[in-house]
């Protein structure tokens, strides 16, 4: 039975690799592909696909976000996340936010194929080094988790733009979201985190290397 696999990236380059990759292997079909967040919900609400390859970092709406929505309107749908960014930072959100296994770019094309693999079979596919940082969130009592991991996804969302350098009303503006729900976002923010002031938001941020999240909008 061939797997129909949907690729979402937006660099071209990265899809006609990948669009290689799948036609190299007689039991992968390119069902189809999508440069952006809003393509993708367009595409899986149309079907057609069995896989989705998604790059957590594209245009318009991203990161866990978009991973959250697409799990929301198809929860039985494969997402393999391709990623730049290092699976230590992101891997781990990832799979509890839907995904069924993440692989980052510079791994090779019959290690993405052996991961494609396992996921259309329904497994799971993460490195050791991911499945024991799972089991130990679940081990660790949240007190001794680094603060950010607290946030909810909207909360993580806005203290991103917010150390980013977004004001306020730019914040509200940029996730249709009002500058009373942003900003009631914030004081929460600032609690969680244990941090007053805005440059210690900052400094929390880059210290961490959240700044090149794929959380952060484009």
């Amino acid at each position: 039975m061939t797997t129909r696999v949907l690729v979402a990236d937006d660099h071209a380059i990265v899809r006609e690799g990948l669009k290689r990759i799948l036609a190299g292997d007689p039991a992968f079909a390119l069902a189809g592909e999508a440069k952006d967040g809003h393509e993708v919900l367009a595409t899986i609400r149309a079907g057609g696909f069995d896989v989705l390859l998604l790059d957590l970092s594209m245009p318009g709406r991203s990161g866990i976000e978009l991973l959250r929505q697409v799990k929301a309107e198809r929860p039985e749908l494969r997402v393999l996340v391709l990623s730049m960014h290092d699976e230590q930072q992101y891997a781990v959100r990832a799979i509890r936010a839907g995904a069924s296994g993440y692989l980052t770019k510079d791994a090779a094309p019959t290690q993405l194929l052996a991961a494609l693999r396992k996921i259309a079979a329904g497994g799971l596919f993460i490195t050791p080094a991911v499945a024991e940082a799972l089991a130990l969130g679940l081990q660790t009592p949240a007190s001794e988790d680094l603060p950010h991991t607290r946030l909810s996804d909207r909360e993580h969302e806005v203290f991103l733009l917010l150390a980013a350098g977004q004001s306020v009303s730019a914040i509200a503006e940029r996730l249709h979201l009002s500058v009373k729900t942003v900003s009631t976002h914030k004081t929460h923010i600032h609690e969680k985190l244990g941090l007053p002031s805005l440059a210690e938001l900052v400094r929390y941020a880059v210290t961490h290397k959240l700044l090149d999240s794929p959380d952060l909008p484009q």
